[in-house]
């Protein structure tokens, strides 16, 4: 994607997600940004159909989750994006979701790297993580990409609850 789309696709996008989310999810991307990579949000807001497709097809673990945030009169208010590697968007590289993975815990925010993995492999992202180890040779979780506030979970978004 040419930069003026990737940044456009962006902000398009960020309209979709609740502002203290959306303001650290802006840094992380600045930073990486900084680092000369090239993120690029691909899903933000999900409508609940769209999140069952995902869900059937084995791409979410949840019928209804931080994609799919909305506020009381219906308005977007996503907890969630899938960041992309845009020079890579099929098969990001070990080096992009390391430093994705460190940007976002910098700024209040988690991702997917570990999930699903035992506990040694977990331990082998925070080590490269701590040393800016970012071509360590580490497996990462099923959804590496995947953006999230801490602190709050699915069920108390769901109710209304939101990061400060």
């Amino acid at each position: 994607m040419k930069e003026p789309a990737r940044k456009a696709r962006n902000a398009e996008r960020k309209a979709t997600l609740y502002p203290t989310f959306a303001a650290r999810l802006e840094q992380v991307i600045t930073e990486l940004e900084d680092e000369n990579l090239r993120p690029r949000i691909q899903d933000a807001w999900r409508s609940p159909e769209d999140q069952l497709i995902a869900f059937k097809e084995g791409h979410a673990k949840l019928k209804y989750g931080f994609h799919n945030v909305t506020g009381p009169n219906g308005k977007k208010e996503a907890l969630a994006v899938d960041l992309l590697d845009d020079d890579a968007p099929l098969k990001p590289g070990t080096p992009y979701i390391l430093r994705l993975a460190a940007a976002a815990e910098r700024h209040g925010l988690t991702t997917g790297v570990r999930w699903g993995l035992p506990m040694k492999l977990r331990q082998g992202i925070d080590k490269a993580i701590a040393e800016k180890n970012w071509d360590a040779p580490v497996k990462v979780g099923w959804d590496p990409l995947h953006i999230e506030p801490t602190g709050i979970t699915v069920a108390e978004a769901k109710a209304g609850k939101r990061p400060a």
